[in-house]
């Protein structure tokens, strides 16, 4: 059984990791067209010990879906805010293992660069896949923002102290805004630019609606 030392040493671990992960996340817009695009998200059974990780891959820009996969995997890390990328990503590394298309940019439920140490999921999974990523996630986990009007489209920046690390953004009118930072090789201003060409009538984007209904409860796209 694991000793509380044992876990304090994971977490330091996993810390320094997310360092050297972030030394290596690109803010530069480095994709071209986009064709295809995939939406990730994670649940979990068996009280919290099974993960299921699910990735579904939308054609651009109609967001019919033409692939996805399903993984169930144990949990190996524990809860811990801030770290869980490493409670999430080995299971969706393994889900993008099983798709038959490579998308050209993934969108995560979850945070980019707008993390304490500026690596959140989306740039975690970016730089392990190197694939372009963006992080649409429904709350904040830090910044401060003046809250953007309520028509669709409309955003405001969300900064920690003075650096901006992402953005506010009303994806649907007079519904609350999701939170959207660049995750790997992409910029801030594209970030939201693809987030909004992704999201319909609802208030998340397609490829996350996808993504949540397959691994939270087994809906299978129409592909």
């Amino acid at each position: 059984m694991p000793t509380i030392d044992d876990h304090d040493e994971r977490i330091a671990a996993a810390i320094a990791e997310q360092h050297a992960l972030r030394a290596r996340v690109s803010l530069c817009d480095e994709f071209s067209d986009l064709r295809l695009v995939a939406g990730v998200d994670a649940g979990f059974e068996n009280e919290g010990t099974v993960i299921r990780a699910a990735v579904v891959v939308l054609r651009f820009p109609d967001l019919a879906p033409v692939d996805y996969a399903l993984v169930r995997q144990p949990v190996t890390f524990p809860y811990v805010p801030g770290l869980l990328a490493f409670r999430e990503v080995p299971a969706m590394i393994a889900a993008f293992d099983h798709l038959h298309t490579e998308p050209d940019m993934v969108i995560c439920d979850g945070h980019g660069i707008a993390h304490p140490r500026r690596c959140g999921i989306a740039c975690h999974l970016g730089v392990l896949l190197n694939l372009p990523t963006i992080g649409c996630a429904k709350q904040r986990l830090i910044g401060r923002y003046v809250a953007p009007p309520t028509v669709r489209g409309a955003r405001s920046p969300l900064y920690d102290g003075s650096e901006q690390i992402g953005w506010v953004l009303r994806t649907r009118a007079d519904a609350q805004p999701v939170f959207v930072s660049p995750g790997h090789r992409v910029s801030l201003d594209r970030a939201t630019e693809v987030v909004m060409a992704c999201t319909t009538r609802f208030r998340l984007p397609e490829t996350t609606r996808f993504a949540h209904r397959l691994a939270s409860y087994g809906q299978l796209p129409l592909v």
